[in-house]
Formats: C-alpha cells, sequence, structure tokens
C-alpha cells in the first residue's frame, strides 16, 4: 500500500518538473498493485456467497443455523459428488454467534440414494425432535439428494471415484460446486453405520415409509 509520501499532491507539480510527475505515476502504480493483491480473497468470499445464493452448492434456503444428527445403518448411492461450501443464515439470526451467519460445510450429492433405518434428531434444548423412517421391508428413498455436513462418519466404500476434481466440473450427481474448489465423485457410494451433522438437506424426492415422529429425551 503506498504510503502519502508516495504520491506528490497536484499542489506540488509544476510545469516543467518531470519529477513531480514520475512520483505520482509511481504511487499510483504502487495502490494498484496493493488494489490487486486484495482482489483474489474478497472475490472468493463473494463468489462463494452468491453461488449459495443460487443454490449452486447445494443448499437453497437460508439455514436455521441449529446442526441436526442424521443415521443410518445402510446408506447405499448412485452418482457420487461432494465439495466444500458455505451456508448462509438469516439476517440477524440468534444462532449466527461469532460466525458471522455463514458454516463452513462439506455438501454431498446423491443421484439416487437408499437407506436404511434413517434416524434424525435436532436438540431443541432439554428434547429433541426425532423422525425416524425405513426400519421395515421398505427403505428410505431419496433422488437428487444433497446434505451440508459439519461431520460425517461410517465404514465407506466407492466405486470408479475420482479424487481432486475441480467442483466446477463435476458430472455424476447433477450438482455443479464453484471452480477452484477441491472435490471427489464416484460412481456408486456405500456407507454403513453411517453419522452426519448436517446444517441442510435437499432432495428433489425424499420417501419416509414407515414414518414416525416424536419428541424423545435422546437423539439419533
Amino acid at each position: 500500500m503506498a504510503s502519502s509520501s508516495d504520491v506528490t499532491s497536484s499542489a506540488d507539480r509544476t510545469p516543467g518538473n518531470p519529477e513531480s510527475g514520475s512520483e505520482e505515476r509511481r504511487g499510483r502504480v504502487r495502490m494498484r498493485r496493493a488494489a490487486v493483491m486484495a482482489v483474489p480473497a474478497t472475490l472468493v468470499a463473494a463468489g462463494l456467497a452468491v453461488l449459495t445464493a443460487q443454490g449452486a452448492l447445494g443448499v437453497q434456503f437460508a439455514i436455521s443455523g441449529m446442526p441436526f444428527t442424521v443415521t443410518a445403518t445402510d446408506l447405499t448411492g448412485t452418482g457420487f459428488e461432494q465439495f466444500g461450501s458455505l451456508d448462509n443464515m438469516a439476517e440477524g439470526s440468534p444462532n449466527a454467534g461469532d460466525t458471522g451467519g455463514q458454516v463452513l460445510v462439506v455438501t454431498s450429492a446423491i443421484k439416487n440414494a437408499t437407506l436404511t433405518k434413517l434416524c434424525q434428531s435436532v436438540d431443541l434444548g432439554g428434547t429433541n425432535l426425532k423422525i425416524q423412517a425405513g426400519s421395515g421391508s421398505q427403505k428410505v428413498q431419496a433422488t437428487d439428494l444433497t446434505t451440508d455436513s459439519t461431520e460425517l462418519s461410517g465404514n465407506a466404500s466407492f466405486d470408479n471415484i475420482e479424487i481432486g476434481n475441480d467442483a466446477s466440473t463435476l458430472t455424476k450427481a447433477g450438482v455443479k460446486g464453484p471452480i477452484g474448489v477441491f472435490s471427489q465423485q464416484a460412481d456408486t457410494v456405500h456407507i454403513a453405520n453411517l453419522r452426519q451433522v448436517n446444517y441442510a438437506t435437499t432432495a428433489g424426492v425424499f420417501k419416509l415409509p414407515g414414518l414416525k415422529l416424536s419428541f424423545s429425551s435422546s437423539g439419533c
């Protein structure tokens, strides 16, 4: 960043004095260079915010900022993608804390998914709202499923996995992330004993056979 001594004011310039003009030009060049160095980080943050607002990063709504737990004894899917992204809370959300209303998440997208013994719970403060489905012969079915997670665990296996893709070039699940972001994709995914901490889930179709909703002292 140029200091005040780098730039000669117009009052100091006199006709026929080449030094004053050259000093001004050098000062302008320094300021331009400093501005250019500050641009990339700003553009990345702004670009992620715009892509999130447009639904390009999976979630298509302002999140509540309350995490929820999802478990399943088995998840099998075709067309799998995964990349990093940002979720945004509603303006003025009391859950924002010192995060600025944003949560850094990993977006997982699956074109077609089958889940066994799905459980989802959210801590409401002293009690948990719990949703269970797919415990019988019929399993939970989802198409165009995306989850935005801060934690994910289980025993996973993939077919024809590609690691290190640019997120903007993904093709397996029909979801594209922002350019320049690390990602991976695979033809199929299988996760046993799945456990996620999520901030958002979307699906084109979500079928929940044997749906049960209840309040419980314990979560999933």
